[in-house]
């Protein structure tokens, strides 16, 4: 049986962790290098580091806030955020990072995804996607959530699979902070398209939900949460060990 992983996100906007509801109303929570430190002390499996305003501002991705995360953690770290181009993956590879998380950017530029997979494996590519239900169809969105494209979600895992990403992180916008569960019908629909690992993100309220996400679609590799495990409402290890006793199999 494969280990399934608990993976906390840091969305960090000027310097600090964030935390908004269906990507609105943003609030400040704490320093991502602190919380980082506690996360890795915690047993997460891995961590995701968003810098969720690089896009929408036109910048670069912050790789000095990168660096210190990446000194405090011993786990798989995932960054992403302004990636456009190879010289953006090469720098947040070189500030720390394991992986890199393309989201907007793969959006504008297709190709980026088989280049950086050719050039960096594609173990090391991330497709990000942030979707969100528009007349009952899954429509994929750009700039953190701002921007609707004409893009079907199913469609575009299905081409950023084939052009070799290697990993795909789900992010319901739907389901973003409401802490009502994770998005099923969403995620089965995605999981059933590729043959890659998928990370369920958007919606964890409690630890019922990674049981229900984890028997309810066993092709799901990792529930990602941020809010219930940034302000103490979910304990990492008593997840696990929740989890575990559930007969969900873990890395205690």
């Amino acid at each position: 049986m494969i280990t399934k992983r608990i993976i906390p996100c840091l969305d960090v906007r000027d310097g600090k962790v964030v935390k908004g509801i269906k990507f609105e109303g943003v609030k400040d929570v704490e320093n991502p290098v602190k919380l980082a430190k506690i996360y890795n002390e915690m047993g997460a499996d891995e961590l995701v580091f968003y810098d969720i305003t690089a896009t929408n501002e036109g910048r670069a991705l912050f790789t000095d806030i990168v660096e210190q995360v990446a000194n405090e953690v011993f786990i798989p770290l995932t960054v992403g955020g302004g990636i456009n181009t190879l010289g953006d993956f090469d720098r947040v590879l070189k500030a720390g990072a394991d992986k890199v998380s393309v989201n907007s950017g793969a959006i504008k530029n297709p190709d980026l995804i088989k280049q950086a997979a050719l050039k960096y494996g594609s173990q090391c590519v991330v497709l990000s996607i942030d979707v969100k239900r528009v007349d009952g169809i899954f429509k994929v969105f750009l700039n953190g959530g701002r921007k609707e494209t004409e893009l079907k979600a199913i469609e575009w895992v299905k081409k950023g699979c084939q052009l070799g990403a290697g990993e795909i992180v789900v992010n319901s916008i739907d389901m973003d902070g409401v802490k009502g569960g994770f998005d099923l019908e969403l995620l089965e629909a995605i999981s059933n398209v590729v043959d890659v690992p998928v990370i369920a993100s958007g919606g964890a309220g409690k630890m019922e939900d990674f049981k229900i996400l984890f028997e309810n679609l066993p092709k799901v590799d990792a529930g990602l949460a941020a809010s219930i495990f940034h302000f103490g409402e979910v304990k990492i290890p008593d997840l696990k060990n929740y989890l575990r006793d559930c007969g969900i199999e873990v890395r205690i």
